[in-house]
């Protein structure tokens, strides 16, 4: 009851419930906000400050960026949504509001669009390589014909367009990369096709902002072949995954093309089946699947690995393999 109140004190003021209106089509900075609000960002800083208190909001830091979006979980997700909800659409205040964001997601989808293409030539150059995306997706897509998937976490997201595929199959969905500039990128896409339920954050594969078991499906798309230390990615993707989740991996067979080495950054040259069964093996996956996509000069290699329970043994006690 306390927390309801409060939640209700929070939201009942006139700027406050603007803020949750335009938090109800998608996460913004406080830059943005202010932009759209038309008001300093000390008083904007301050309304946001309240209804985080209060429950309303969850915020993140990325370097130098804050956003925020309304929360998703517990009593307060659905008092906000239901705020949000019965928001009049006719209200001039509002309305106003919502064309200044069109403004700002156009202002960052015009951004991302000439950062995308000054980086196009570089995607489409290893695209070439291998099997068409529209295959891998189908594939990746399959996985849903055995599991049920509330909660996705995509590692590594980049522009976001995993967390497109999946949109209209999950609950909720999380995109993670370590550059801000293709996070902007993501951001865009996302918000132009209207999916409010995914969502990406600036974070290290090695350290994810996200707890213990409490996602389906992990998606690690052409992600390994540039990390140091695979194994640790693998681990840390296994402690995000609840008991009979899936990691799902795409990432290529070995090959020679020093080129994406020397020109790309890739770490290593590809995956042979054993390595990453082994990988994952020490991180409590179990093998499940291993299919081979053959795409001419590169092979892409699809692992789908899924968490098992504990080893215990007869005390109760669980082990580490």
């Amino acid at each position: 009851m306390d927390a309801i109140l409060s939640a209700l004190r929070a939201a009942g003021e006139p700027t406050r419930l603007r803020i949750l209106g335009l938090l109800g089509h998608g996460e913004l900075t406080v830059t943005e906000l202010t932009q759209i609000l038309r008001q300093s960002q000390p008083r904007v800083s301050r309304h946001l400050r309240l209804l985080s208190e209060a429950g309303l909001l969850d915020r993140f830091r990325e370097g130098a960026w804050v956003f925020y979006r309304l929360v998703e979980d517990g009593p307060q997700a659905h008092l906000a949504r239901t705020i949000v909800d019965l928001l009049p659409e006719d209200a001039l205040d509002h309305q106003r509001d919502l064309e200044r964001l069109a403004d700002v997601r156009e202002a960052r989808a015009e951004a991302a669009a000439a950062y995308f293409r000054a980086n196009a030539p570089h995607w489409n150059k290893i695209r070439s390589l291998y099997v068409p995306e529209e295959q891998v997706e189908r594939r990746l897509l399959a996985v849903l014909e055995d599991h049920k998937v509330d909660d996705l976490l995509d590692i590594g997201t980049g522009t976001g367009r995993i967390l497109e595929v999946f949109a209209p199959h999950i609950q909720r969905g999380l995109g993670i990369d370590l550059s801000s500039e293709m996070l902007t990128v993501a951001r865009a896409s996302l918000a132009a096709k209207d999916i409010t339920h995914c969502q990406v954050r600036l974070g290290d594969m090695y350290d994810l902002p996200v707890p213990n078991e409490s996602v389906d499906l992990v998606i690690l798309h052409q992600v390994l072949h540039f990390a140091e230390d695979t194994s640790l990615a693998l681990k840390e993707a296994a402690r995000t995954l609840k008991i009979g989740g899936i990691t799902l991996i795409v990432d290529f067979a070995p090959h020679n093309l020093e080129d994406l080495r020397d020109e790309h950054q890739h770490r290593r040259l590809g995956f042979s089946d054993d390595e990453v069964v082994v990988w994952g093996e020490a991180a409590g996956l179990e093998k499940a699947e291993v299919e081979h996509l053959d795409g001419g000069a590169l092979t892409v290699t699809l692992w789908k690995l899924r968490k098992a329970e504990p080893v215990r043994n007869t005390r109760g006690l669980e082990l580490v393999k």
